[in-house]
């Protein structure tokens, strides 16, 4: 569609001018200096918008690590707690291999133990009884040695329990009794390490690893 041509130019009935035309025509050709002056222009408008541009990359890609750190989070937790769980494992069954070759060796070293921690409670009472398993001479001579090395001076009776773990044992004397039985204090061990474990991963009623009670 033709757009008529109007002029801006505005006369009165005389001829004379009333308002000059704001149209000016387009520039041909430029100064050097001017042509300097837009080329400056132009390179300031196109780095402007570039550092806009490169802004508006930086915010999305900040935005996309942002949410792929959130979706990732629960892996990486889960990750993480299984890590420890397993460390735990670890610690666990290199402790029981340890300890069980250790009682293999010396199962009556806890017994005597027992008695140099107990030696003032023992040192009134005229009959201590011992109840363990595999008590043979010899083990029973360095029991009742072990007592009365604690200041015990009273009767030692033996009572051989078959059914009693290895180093596992019970005291009873005439006010009081002692128990160990290192099954039950390494499932406790391993029950405490659990719920440490759940309780930092948040979780309510932890899973408790099977081998972790197998001692």
């Amino acid at each position: 569609m033709s757009t008529p041509f109007a002029f801006d130019t505005e006369f009165d009935a005389d001829g004379a001018v009333v308002r000059e035309s704001g149209w000016k025509p387009a520039k041909r050709s430029y100064l050097p200096a001017e042509v300097d002056a837009l080329v400056a222009h132009a390179k300031l408008e196109a780095r402007q918008q570039a550092l806009a541009e490169i802004e508006n990359i930086r915010a999305m890609a900040l935005t996309n690590i942002a949410q792929g750190v959130a979706a990732a989070m629960p892996s990486l937790h889960a990750v993480a707690q299984a890590h420890r769980e397993q460390s735990a494992d670890l610690a666990l069954a290199a402790g029981r291999a340890i300890g069980g070759a250790a009682l293999e060796r010396f199962p009556h070293a806890p017994l005597r133990a027992a008695l140099e921690v107990l030696g003032q409670e023992l040192d009134a009472s005229p009959r201590l009884v011992v109840r363990a398993s595999g008590l043979d001479d010899e083990a029973r001579v360095q029991i009742e040695r072990a007592c009365a090395d604690s200041g015990f001076s009273g009767v030692v009776a033996f009572r051989d329990e078959p059914g009693m773990g290895v180093a596992a044992f019970q005291l009873e004397w005439a006010d009081g009794r002692a128990d160990h039985d290192p099954e039950g204090s390494a499932r406790r061990v391993a029950e405490a390490l659990t719920a440490a474990l759940a309780a930092e991963a948040g979780h309510a009623e932890p899973p408790i690893h099977p081998d972790r009670s197998d001692f």
